[in-house]
């Protein structure tokens, strides 16, 4: 199992230690996406830009990476990672680790995603699929809280 990493091959120089994820499902099935660079299977994510709020962050993120436009809903899952050596210089000095804002959002009947550049293709899958395929312990984490509170409403 993975420890987060923000290492996305971005050539900026510093990343602010602070970042979205985005869930998107529908029914019983929740929106993976295949990240190109990477290789691996991730939901909506991505950094938050100067001055942006985590809300703001989630639905232009929803936007750029599916073109849905929505609002999404705090998950109200505030996780933290810490970032190694390694990964140091890709963030503000004295930076020790990255936190996550973690939202959900429901897919309208119908819609299927428009990608960008950072994916090459995409699934809907069942929740425990998802999880599995998931490489980092936070989305792993997020995804069981979840699925957890959709079984409850149902």
């Amino acid at each position: 199992m993975q420890t987060s990493s923000s290492l996305d091959g971005s050539t900026s120089s510093q990343h602010p230690p602070r970042e979205v994820a985005v869930f998107v499902h529908r029914g019983d099935r929740l929106l993976i996406l295949h990240r190109v660079r990477e290789d691996y299977w991730h939901v909506v994510a991505g950094s938050l830009e100067k001055g942006e709020a985590f809300a703001d962050a989630a639905a232009r993120e929803l936007r750029e990476e599916t073109g849905l436009v929505a609002i999404p809903i705090d998950l109200r899952l505030e996780q933290t990672y810490a970032i190694t050596e390694r990964e140091q210089p890709l963030y503000p000095p004295g930076t020790t680790g990255v936190v996550i804002g973690n939202f959900h959002v429901y897919a309208p009947e119908g819609w299927e995603p428009v990608l960008n550049e950072e994916h090459d293709r995409h699934d809907w899958v069942p929740f425990d699929v998802a999880r599995e395929l998931m490489y980092w312990l936070e989305t792993q984490e997020a995804i069981d809280l979840l699925a957890g509170r959709l079984r409850t409403r149902a």
